[in-house]
């Protein structure tokens, strides 16, 4: 089924993490006042304590009285795996933890190669004929195992992955536009693409400064140190300037500017973070292209 979701999904990565449960709680109602209905978490958010997105998400959308306005997307695989076993054990639990009857949109997290396409998909079809989830998608899945996999859907009449949730940004383009692009174009997949602000780089906020005791630290210090990254920061700084935005803004309209980005994904760990990545404008394709530039 089509989802209808907001231009900007939000990241339940941080509940439970650098986030407690009234600043989550707080993040989570401002985004749905202002339009959000589409949140993004998986069963190991965040280790060490697995589970705690989940169950963060689903005991304010019980306060709230709001699941049916929601879309709701989690994931399974990074423990345990993708064998039919781990889905049917593992899609209950996550059931429980959000309290509800149904998840919208559920992914393969990892797939490792260790378990067999076939099987697969196979368990995630019977996870959508029970009534458990009601569209399934892909995550980390490598290009070849993800054509096989809708190849096999198609052949055989069961759920396809129609969503994909790919890392992809302006410092992290490459592999995303050689090896996915054009499966979602020829394909049709929405996307959704995860680390949507480079693990904050993208805010600018650590311009000029060291990432160390920060906690996605090795991620951010490898955007300080690649040379494109005060390019980057530096076209982004000139629109966001013109544009009366913030330059997180800027990063995310950038990934909604290309064919297929759906709904980026982006956390916020207070309510004046993610007021300043809602949607509200949209990039001139001279803008556009000079981002691609310097993004290169």
């Amino acid at each position: 089924m089509a989802l209808d979701v907001y231009g900007l999904c939000l990241g339940g990565n941080v509940f439970g993490w650098t986030a407690d449960r009234d600043e989550s709680w707080a993040v989570l109602d401002a985004y749905v006042e202002a339009g959000g209905n589409f949140i993004d978490t998986a069963d190991t958010y965040m280790r060490p304590n697995m589970g705690i997105s989940e169950t963060i998400i689903g005991e304010w959308t019980a306060a709230r009285g709001n699941r049916d306005q929601l879309v709701l997307a989690t994931k399974v695989g990074s423990d345990g795996g993708l064998s039919a076993e781990n889905i049917a054990a593992h899609v209950d639990a996550s059931l429980a933890r959000l309290q509800t009857d149904r998840i919208d949109l559920y992914y393969a997290h990892k797939d490792d190669g260790s378990v067999a396409v076939e099987e697969t998909v196979r368990a995630f079809d019977r996870t959508v004929r029970d009534g458990k989830v009601l569209n399934v998608a892909a995550s980390n899945v490598p290009p070849d195992r993800l054509v096989e996999s809708l190849e096999l859907a198609e052949r055989e009449g069961l759920a396809p992955y129609v969503w994909l949730q790919p890392h992809y940004h302006l410092m992290e383009r490459e592999g995303y536009e050689r090896d996915y692009a054009p499966i979602v174009a020829s394909r049709g997949l929405a996307v959704a693409p995860y680390y949507a602000l480079a693990a904050g780089f993208l805010t600018g906020k650590y311009r000029n400064a060291s990432a160390e005791g920060v906690a996605r630290e090795g991620m951010v210090s490898k955007y300080l140190s690649d040379p494109r990254g005060e390019h980057v920061l530096d076209a982004l700084d000139e629109i966001a300037l013109t544009r009366g935005v913030t330059v997180g803004a800027v990063a995310i309209e950038w990934l909604r500017s290309k064919p297929g980005i759906v709904a980026p994904i982006a956390s916020a760990r207070t309510v004046e973070q993610l007021r300043g990545i809602l949607p509200s404008f949209t990039l001139d394709p001279s803008e556009v292209a000079k981002l691609d530039e310097v993004s290169a």
